[in-house]
């Protein structure tokens, strides 16, 4: 299933590049921003209920990801939040809504929050450390940091080495991230292995992690200034994965972060847990 009830899938042409969106609701806007490797069907699971409570639901693909046009450049994340600022104009939504993101979405999210604080009505992030605020430390592999992250940064090898074997790496990629309690099933990690095929795809997926340096350096600096987080945020960890990492890592600049801890949950927590994310999601958006 592609579409959600309710929803309508749309292709806008934004800051430079097109993009594949799904959206569908009434209410305050809230946008979900997925992360690598997926696209905006890993919210499909809490869709229905993120609509029941009032809020409509703006689900894109993307840069360069899913349904959305592969691309080039553009994949710092300051530059994405301004994808995804004027996707939500075009779409007659905004300009403030409430943000979550998972994995690279988080990273969006947070450049989102940081340069347009006065938008961001609630921030959510999921899984994931944050460029300048600990993924450093999370991708030196000296010290015990995760391998994948400076493969993914180097330049045509990954997408060499990767085209012709999708389906044994993501297989792979799912298995290890995935918690054991409940993982994906094998249909949908061959529905994200399919969107990521071909070195095109693989070659714009990995344009996310190239721009992470300088996505850390950007954040870094604007933590260095003195500024913090001005909005109500919820840091979401599986007790699999993250756990309460992340929000122990953004008190630096949002003291008074909401922790969540889903049980039963891995990496992927809107498929793994949604009933449980959702119940999480919603008592802090209610709260708001």
């Amino acid at each position: 299933m592609s579409v959600a009830p309710g929803f309508t899938r749309s292709t806008i042409t934004t800051n430079g590049t097109d993009l594949s969106v799904l959206h569908g609701g009434h209410g305050e806007p809230l946008v979900l921003l997925h992360g690598w490797p997926q696209t905006g069907d890993c919210w499909l699971p809490i869709l229905p209920a993120l609509t029941e409570a009032g809020y409509t639901v703006v689900v894109p693909d993307l840069r360069g990801l899913g349904r959305s046009a592969p691309a080039e450049t553009g994949f710092d994340k300051d530059n994405q939040a301004e994808d995804i600022r004027a996707l939500l104009r075009t779409l007659g939504l905004g300009p403030a809504a409430h943000v979550a993101g998972h994995d690279v979405g988080g990273m969006v999210a947070f450049a989102w929050a940081r340069r347009h604080p006065d938008e961001v009505r609630s921030l959510t992030l999921m899984e994931l450390a944050v460029p300048g605020l600990g993924l450093e430390q999370a991708m030196d592999v000296a010290h015990g940091g995760r391998w994948h992250f400076g493969f993914f940064m180097t330049p045509h090898v990954p997408e060499l080495l990767i085209d012709g074997h999708e389906d044994e790496f993501f297989d792979l990629w799912y298995a290890q991230l995935a918690g054991n309690t409940n993982p994906l099933a094998s249909h949908e990690v061959s529905r994200y292995t399919d969107a990521y095929r071909g070195r095109e795809r693989l070659r714009s997926s990995f344009g996310h992690y190239r721009t992470l340096l300088d996505d850390g350096r950007a954040n870094a600096a604007w933590v260095d200034a003195g500024n913090r987080l001005t909005m109500p945020v919820l840091a979401v960890g599986g007790d699999q994965a993250v756990g309460d990492r992340l929000a122990t890592s953004l008190r630096a600049v949002a003291p008074h972060v909401d922790a969540a801890v889903v049980a039963g949950s891995g990496h992927f927590p809107a498929e793994e847990q949604p009933a449980r994310l959702t119940e999480r999601l919603l008592a802090f958006l209610a709260q708001q």
